[in-house]
């Protein structure tokens, strides 16, 4: 599946957001991340303008996906957020928001 470059940076910046939700980066979540770049195509350097980024402008941008792009985007930030043995709090925060926001029905595993 091809995302667009702006996909790939307001998704790439959800991810960031859920591996520091805890306040801990994890090795597990390195690994998931590590996994991701291929996946999606970013570097590390992808990583430093996706910072640059708000979480408002990452849910406009990822509302505009289609359906299989956003359950594709819920797959992963469910991954990412188990990758370290634990689901925190924070972490389910941020992905409720997002999906609430962007539209991602509430079938997936972590609402």
């Amino acid at each position: 599946m091809e995302f667009e470059i702006s996909e790939k940076l307001a998704m790439v910046h959800l991810i960031d957001s859920v591996i520091v939700a805890d306040g801990e980066v994890h090795k597990g979540e390195i690994n998931a991340l590590s996994k991701l770049m291929s996946v999606i195509d970013f570097d590390s350097n992808f990583m430093i303008q996706a910072r640059a980024i708000d979480i408002e402008q990452s849910t406009n941008i990822l509302k505009d996906m289609s359906e299989e792009k956003k359950c594709k985007l819920a797959e992963i930030l469910e991954d990412v957020a188990v990758s370290d043995g634990h689901y925190h709090e924070k972490e389910n925060n941020i992905i409720r928001h997002v999906f609430s926001e962007i539209g991602i029905s509430k079938k997936h595993k972590s609402i």
